[in-house]
């Protein structure tokens, strides 16, 4: 599929997937597995693939609703596939709308967007081209030359789960970082490396109940590599994350300030599902991962109510309570109309991953 850029390390959420259909299973909700009774202990098994086949295969045995747990994007066959017309009517999605989860994927498109709206805490930035000429204004020379502070942090302007993401000390480690990113990559964006500790904030969409966006308790991020959090699948985050509580919220007004700034970040793109945004505790804002990100790929084996690898991110550690307590998380796209709060009832449809 003509996916956007990204690493393959970062585009399966096979694990994840599994994660997500074993707690709605165990929540008493009918869910439409490949296999009928895949295992806990491995991920395989658990998720239909999100090509045109695997998407058709599902809908053919009986699946009214889809968590998209993939990487989203404008050209993605539950926008495009003609193959899943018929059931254009009938079949509803978890997720954000593919073509806003490909524009604000771009680091560079978001930062842009949220400089425009004002008011946001964010770091200074730069945008670095591949060019025949390094000396043009967005070339790589011309931009080292007007960096006067490291360390410096470079980045794909697309990407996940840590890729790609290095601390820069000097002008010598950033030159050579950005020019190996040039080989996946024609847009490098550089920020100022802020010093402290790393916090991810979910923000959920509004509800009938909730008719406004709102966040889950920050989580804590620690134990980092060279100034970056590790990706997930190497390091679990039950090792280097915890949710703040409601006692340290309580006493410094600093959690719920940012808090709200993020929800305002919700706002401004018009999220239609929850996202995270990481945070310098608390300093300027960093990305936004779209949970609406059918699997593709896999990281690892281990048993998908443990929470630990890959898709067993911080992020899930409140997403659990808000999606059972919080249904109307659903969004429209070609293919799918909004779907209500009727979906955990008892008797509710089916759900394929």
């Amino acid at each position: 599929m003509n996916k956007p850029n990204s690493n393959p390390q970062t585009t399966g959420y096979q694990d994840s997937g599994a994660d997500i259909a074993y707690t709605l299973r165990q929540r008493g909700i009918s869910v439409l597995t490949p296999q009928l009774k895949p295992s806990p202990f491995v991920q395989e098994g658990w998720c239909f693939s999100d090509t045109p086949s695997g998407i058709l295969s599902a809908l053919q045995r009986g699946a009214t609703h889809l968590w998209a747990n993939t990487i989203l994007f404008a050209s993605h066959p539950l926008q495009t596939a003609s193959e899943l017309d018929p059931w254009e009517s009938r079949v509803h999605v978890v997720g954000q709308p593919p073509s806003l989860v490909e524009n604000f994927d771009d680091k560079a498109y978001l930062n842009g967007k949220l400089r425009d709206s004002g008011g946001f805490t964010l770091p200074r930035s730069w945008l670095v081209r591949k060019t025949s000429d390094l000396d043009e204004d967005d070339g790589l020379e011309t931009v080292l030359r007007s960096i006067t502070r490291y360390p410096i942090v470079g980045k794909p302007v697309r990407g996940r789960g840590s890729h790609g993401v290095k601390v820069c000390r000097d002008e010598s480690q950033l030159r050579e970082h950005v020019l190996s990113l040039f080989e996946e990559s024609p847009i490098v964006m550089l920020e100022e490396f802020l010093a402290g500790e790393e916090a991810t904030v979910t923000v959920m969409p509004p509800s009938d109940e909730t008719p406004r966006y709102w966040s889950l308790p920050p989580v804590a991020r620690f134990s980092h590599q060279d100034g970056i959090a590790p990706y997930n699948g190497v390091v679990a985050v039950t090792q280097n994350s915890r949710v703040v509580t409601e006692e340290e919220m309580q006493k410094d007004r600093s959690y719920r300030k940012v808090m709200k700034e993020c929800e305002r970040v919700a706002e401004v793109i018009k999220a239609t599902a929850p996202i995270r945004i990481d945070v310098i505790w608390f300093l300027p804002l960093f990305d936004i991962t779209y949970f609406a990100c059918l699997s593709t790929a896999s990281t690892g084996s281990r048993e998908p109510s443990q929470f630990d690898s890959n898709g067993g991110r911080s992020d899930w550690m409140g997403l659990w309570y808000a999606f059972t307590e919080h249904p109307a998380l659903f969004s429209d796209t070609r293919h799918i109309q909004a779907v209500s709060e009727s979906f955990l009832e008892a008797n509710s449809p089916h759900i394929i991953l």
